[in-house]
């Protein structure tokens, strides 16, 4: 019964603060799939953590451990480039849309539809309705009527091809 609780507040927080973690990680660390991958290990540890959880205030909590997550990640990859608290408190500050946030979305979506398309099918597919329409797994099981496993794997290896994609047109652009 306990885990059930414990399962059903995770899925409460993500609900809640997915767009707010993934924003903070991709503050810090400027990369989409970082960030992605950043912002589910925020929630894992916050699973993981949650008896240590004292139930007050679960939004600076759970900023608090996203910030930890992309710090170490920073750190780790032996780049030096680590923000400051002040940053850290700009990030959990208010994420309201602003007209700069959301021509940078429309940028970021549009790159991310690029390269999307540029990848072979299925991958193309695949990428397209996991990483561009935010179609969970469960959902594309449903919808193309694939093995669960067929499809991890699929979106494993188009997101490794689309990390390539980003970091070459990274290249040209800078």
């Amino acid at each position: 019964m306990r885990k059930i609780h414990a399962e059903a507040q995770l899925e409460q927080w993500i609900d809640t603060y997915q767009n707010l973690i993934y924003s903070i990680c991709f503050q810090l660390t400027k990369d989409y799939f970082d960030a992605q991958d950043l912002a589910q290990e925020t929630f894992l540890a916050a699973y993981k953590n949650m008896s240590h959880f004292d139930g007050k205030n679960e939004r600076a909590w759970l900023c608090r451990i996203a910030t930890n997550k992309c710090l170490d990640y920073l750190k780790a990859a032996g780049r030096r480039q680590i923000p400051t608290e002040e940053q850290y408190f700009i990030a959990c500050s208010d994420l309201s849309p602003t007209p700069e946030r959301d021509v940078m979305e429309r940028s970021l979506k549009s790159q991310l539809y690029d390269c999307c398309i540029q990848l072979k099918s299925p991958y193309k597919e695949v990428a397209l309705d996991y990483f561009y329409h935010e179609i969970t797994l469960t959902e594309m099981v449903k919808k193309t009527g694939k093995n669960l496993k067929t499809l991890q794997t699929q979106v494993y290896r188009a997101k490794a091809m689309l990390k390539k994609l980003y970091r070459k047109e990274d290249l040209w652009d800078g």
